[in-house]
């Protein structure tokens, strides 16, 4: 911001300068080092090296010691025996046309000449020869598959869903289908599960907003919104926690910093005395300024904004006075808005001389900026011209009176991470070592060394050196915690060279992985104590620990951002139906339809039912409105009840209105998108993106019934084969509107919800497709469950070898009755989540 004569800033604080810009540079270089050293050194060895600052030489962390192998019999954990299962199954060759095989590459080789090719032959090779585009014959070996992956991976999908062959090409018995997908599975992902097991590299991954949030919020007691602060995390595979895409943009460390300084000051008390900020500013310096004058005040002849940019010292209530006069005209007086963030004011400017106009405003720690716009133009030829001036602006504000207070009266957050002070018998080092301790290991989630703590106490009597009091000091040294790698990042050792390529993560790692995945946040002390104890790999603690952490209130997390992310619920937000033909939806019935679907598959997870009641479990939860909405009866008040479906078309997820609106168009239903959404969410067979040049329905040029102009769009032959997937599947749920309410007729047409699968399976309604999906297709949708869930869990997409931990996932499953505690406790047991692999 441009500075003038007028501007003039008054701060009085004692011991308070150091806080704003020597130790903020000081723990930015902290910060940097920190990142060089300690991360780098576990990944990429580096020459030792002496960093210099503040006039103190201080050495940089000591890297991590690697971790340790532990050899783990899987029997050990939470289920039974897996290496004994593993060995009967190598030793015996016991397969099944029933499940995926294991084999080695001999009888991958046999399975593909003797049984597979034939296959090949009869119903695939007339389209997909040697000469075709696409073609399927020149892969003439189970090696050659392998090689051409992600090519038979999509045969494989096409075969398993039905819609290969095609209509017109040899009729595949069901029993064929089922006997050629199990071959194309084994073939396709050929993996060594016993002698080459890889649970794959996760990359260092940092906290993403809302483990940030949980994190922050567990350590300190502060409830710290970063969703209003920091960039928006970037999305991979469906999940905003995967380590690829969860970049370390510039603009973030600065927010780090930031933050850091914030949630300190608000987790630590230190009264000081009052403090007072005033600036003053020319309007013909404020930014824009230029726009409008460049005399000794600006005129906003025509609808415009200026700014005041100031850096605000404290939080508090500030007098904002303008100096401005407005040219009158019309019925109404000048009008001028002042926005400071999402708060908008409207004031008057009624006088034609210059006059102070004072206004309170709400402002907070940090850079802010103050717009005044004129809002209400006027203009009549030779009559009335109405204009804003502007020539002043002033700001000041005085910091609440700080009082010292009462042990008592001290926030829980500060009797937390204070819990000792100075005193006779413990000087101000020993207090800041038994501070510190507890606090670092907790933020780094693990066992913190001597050198660790050393550094920074060093930074906390640095900061005493200079006039800061024992909190202050205490204070600074958060915001070192807060913006170290080993805070902001989930820092793991590198996985030690072995012959298996892999190696367990240490009982620390494993105890950040678990408290991540369930709760998007830090361990607790119990499972950092059961760490400690190396028991998160015996199987009745961690099973005992796993339950409890599933009926924490903490686990709501793993409801709002697995559920909400992967039935795409954070969508609703963003859907507006068109209000002329849906004037019940409204931002309340929005919220309401979210928490439906939230609650229900809470219930589905702490009361550990069986996933596939997700597809046809028969009750929901409802309040009132929502009942009312839905046309249900006897249900009173504001709290959510368990209701029966019974006698109702409704159960499962699919006719909850949280879903059957965001796969809607704002004006109509979208079989498309509720068919895609089934494909992509329940069946995990996503269809590829539509080909160019291909007109929408609104577009195009097609007429009739919404059935018949997709059936006319389906005769594209570019369209035909992902259309015959998505379309009999929302055609399925037509009888509920574009917001989920239940209806007979679309206009003056009746509904006409059956439909074919590519399979040949038919269907009357959504009643026959719940049916299919939950019996006839539940293992694939529980599969599909247990990907997306890996995938949360591990913070990274699968690949073909993770085929070996969801087959041993869905074993489990199955034995379980598909319960989902079962399926929570799988996931963590499984090679991806309990170990590091050291290849791709």
């Amino acid at each position: 911001m441009p500075e003038s004569k007028g501007q003039r800033d008054v701060a009085t604080s004692v011991g308070s300068a150091f806080l704003k810009f020597e130790w903020r540079f000081l723990i930015l270089c902290r910060f940097l080092i920190e990142v060089q050293s300690d991360v780098d050194v576990a990944f990429r060895p580096l020459p030792e090296a002496w960093i210099a600052y503040n006039g103190a030489f201080l050495p940089p962390p000591e890297p991590a010691a690697a971790p340790s192998v532990y050899l783990v019999n899987a029997m050990h954990f939470l289920h039974p025996p897996r290496t004994l299962l593993r060995l009967t199954l190598s030793t015996l060759c016991v397969f099944a046309w029933s499940g995926p095989l294991l084999a080695d590459q001999a009888t991958t080789e046999s399975v593909y000449s003797d049984s597979l090719l034939p296959l090949l032959r009869t119903y695939c090779f007339d389209c997909h020869d040697s000469g075709s585009d696409l073609s399927l014959e020149d892969d003439d070996s189970a090696t050659k598959i392998a090689g051409n992956r992600k090519l038979w991976q999509r045969a494989f999908a096409q075969v398993q869903l039905g819609t290969m062959p095609p209509e017109d090409g040899e009729t595949m018995a069901a029993a064929v289908r089922m006997r050629m997908v199990d071959m194309l599975d084994q073939v396709t992902n050929s993996v060594d599960c016993i002698q080459a097991p890889n649970a794959g590299k996760v990359v260092l991954r940092r906290l993403n907003r809302t483990e940030y949030r949980n994190t922050i919020r567990d350590l300190t007691g502060v409830d710290y919104q970063p969703a209003d602060n920091f960039p928006g995390d970037d999305v991979g595979y469906g999940f905003d926690n995967i380590g690829d895409v969860l970049s370390l943009p510039p603009i973030l460390l600065e927010k780090y910093l930031d933050a850091a300084e914030v949630i300190s000051g608000q987790a630590i008390l230190t009264p000081l005395p009052p403090q007072i900020f005033e600036t003053e500013l020319a309007a013909v310096s404020l930014v824009d300024a230029r726009k409008y004058g460049r005399g000794d005040h600006l005129t906003l002849s025509s609808q415009g904004t200026v700014a005041l940019e100031v850096e605000i010292p404290f939080q508090a209530t500030y007098d904002l006075t303008v100096s401005a006069s407005g040219d009158q005209g019309g019925d109404e007086p000048v009008k001028m808005e002042v926005v400071v963030g999402k708060s908008k004011q409207i004031v008057d400017v009624k006088n034609k001389q210059m006059e102070p106009i004072t206004i309170p405003v709400r402002l907070d720690r940090g850079k802010r900026r103050i717009e005044f716009s004129f809002i209400n133009d006027y203009y009549l030829a030779g009559k009335a011209d109405r204009n804003l001036h502007l020539y002043h602006v002033h700001l000041v504000g005085t910091e609440p009176a700080a009082k010292r207070v009462k042990e008592s009266n001290l926030p829980a957050s500060h009797r937390k991470i204070i819990f000792v002070t100075p005193s006779d018998t413990c000087s101000e080092d020993q207090a800041t070592q038994q501070v510190l301790e507890p606090l670092t290991r907790r933020a780094f989630r693990r066992p913190v060394n001597p050198q660790e703590i050393g550094r920074l106490a060093r930074l906390a009597a640095s900061v005493r050196a200079d006039g800061a009091t024992f909190e202050e000091s205490i204070q600074v040294a958060l915001q070192a915690i807060l913006v170290s790698p080993h805070f902001l990042f989930k820092v793991e050792s590198p996985p030690e060279k072995s012959g298996s390529g892999q190696s367990p993560v240490n009982p620390y790692e494993l105890a950040t992985r678990i408290s991540y995945f369930l709760w998007s946040s830090m361990p607790d002390d119990e499972l950092l104590q059961m760490a400690s104890k190396d028991q998160l790999r015996d199987r009745e603690p961690l099973l005992r620990k796993v339950g409890d952490m599933i009926l924490d209130p903490r686990s709501n997390a793993l409801i709002e951002n697995f559920a909400g992310q992967w039935l795409q619920l954070r969508t609703l937000q963003n859907v507006e139906p068109d209000g002329d033909q849906f004037p019940l939806f409204d931002d309340h019935i929005r919220q309401l339809m979210q928490t439906e679907t939230l609650t229900f598959f809470a219930s589905v997870m702490r009361d550990n039912r069986p996933v596939t009641d997700l597809l046809d479990a028969n009750f929901t939860y409802v309040n009132e409105d929502l009942a009312k909405f839905y046309g249900f009866d006897k249900v009173l008040g504001a709290d959510f009840r368990k209701v029966s479906l019974e006698g109702t078309p409704r159960g499962g997820l699919l006719t909850q209105a949280s879903i059957l609106t965001v796969t809607s168009n704002p004006t109509r239903t979208s079989p498309v998108k509720r068919g895609k959404w089934i494909l992509e969410n329940l069946l995990n067979t996503p269809p590829p993106p539509p080909p160019p040049n291909v007109p929408e329905l609104e577009k195009g040029i097609l007429s009739g019934t919404l059935r018949e102009r997709l059936e006319e769009h389906r005769a594209n032959p570019a369209c035909a084969a992902c259309h015959n997937m998505m379309d009999p599947l929302g055609f399925a749920l037509e009888h509920f509107d574009a917001i989920g309410r239940y209806r007979n007729l679309d206009g003056e047409q009746p509904i006409d919800a059956s439909g074919k699968l590519p399979d040949g399976t038919e269907f009357s309604g959504i009643e026959d497709l719940r049916r299919i999906l939950s019996q006839q297709r539940g293992d694939q949708f529980v599969r599909c469950l247990a990907e997306k869930m890996l995938i949360y869990a591990i913070g990274r997409g699968t690949e073909y070898y993770d085929k070996c931990a969801l087959d041993e996932i869905m074993g489990d499953l199955r034995q379980n009755d598909y319960r989902f505690a079962d399926l929570v406790s799988s996931i963590i047991e499984s090679e991806p989540f309990q170990s590091q692999g050291s290849r791709e």
